[in-house]
């Protein structure tokens, strides 16, 4: 096989689907510090609750436009209008309580920033401030998932369950779940950062 025909060894997650080669090459496991965009991954990650995370995917554009591009400021002040408006929005997954948690999860997101609480210091401190390299089995949720889960219930937010917490620290390159074989581990594993 000449190495332009190479095929790229992929966790086995996202061999079945385009989309999800795309956001496992490009995205997943890559270390994400922005407050903002952690916001929105779990709250998307929150979405995925009974559900395949492909089926996000596919929607993440239609939720980036019913939910003002995940601007914690804009999404914290909507009201039951809003709520209906994406209750009726077929592009997204539309249960009501994850909408309302979404809403509230803004708004505590909002609030901790107001106290001088930074959401990605807050992520990140749990974890010790850099991404943890994985090897072996990869569980469905870990200690730290369950205390993160415990912490962010305690502030109030909600579909942040330790398996749904774990998810989204793999998909934040909290944790770097990649296989051993798989070709993008090398290359997140440079991406770590010392400390925040």
């Amino acid at each position: 096989m000449t190495a332009g025909n190479e095929t790229k060894k992929r966790c086995t997650w996202a061999e079945t689907d385009p989309l999800l080669q795309q956001y496992h090459d490009e995205e997943w496991g890559v270390p994400e510090y922005d407050s903002r965009a952690l916001w929105e991954l779990l709250m998307l990650e929150g979405f995925q609750a009974g559900i395949s995370w492909l089926t996000v995917l596919r929607k993440r554009e239609a939720f980036r436009k019913g939910f003002r591009q995940f601007d914690p400021a804009k999404v914290a002040r909507f009201t039951e209008a809003d709520i209906s408006r994406l209750l009726n929005d077929e592009g997204i997954i539309r249960s009501r309580a994850k909408i309302e948690a979404t809403i509230t999860g803004a708004q505590i997101f909002l609030d901790m920033k107001k106290s001088g609480e930074d959401f990605a210091t807050f992520l990140w401190g749990m974890a010790g401030g850099k991404p943890i390299q994985t090897q072996g089995p990869r569980p469905v949720q870990t200690e730290l998932s369950v205390e993160m889960s415990k912490e962010l219930k305690k502030r109030g937010f909600k579909f942040v369950g330790p398996v749904i917490v774990y998810a989204f620290m793999q998909a934040a390159g909290i944790v770097n779940d990649h296989s051993e074989e798989c070709f993008r581990r090398k290359a997140v594993t440079k991406l770590k950062r010392g400390t925040l």
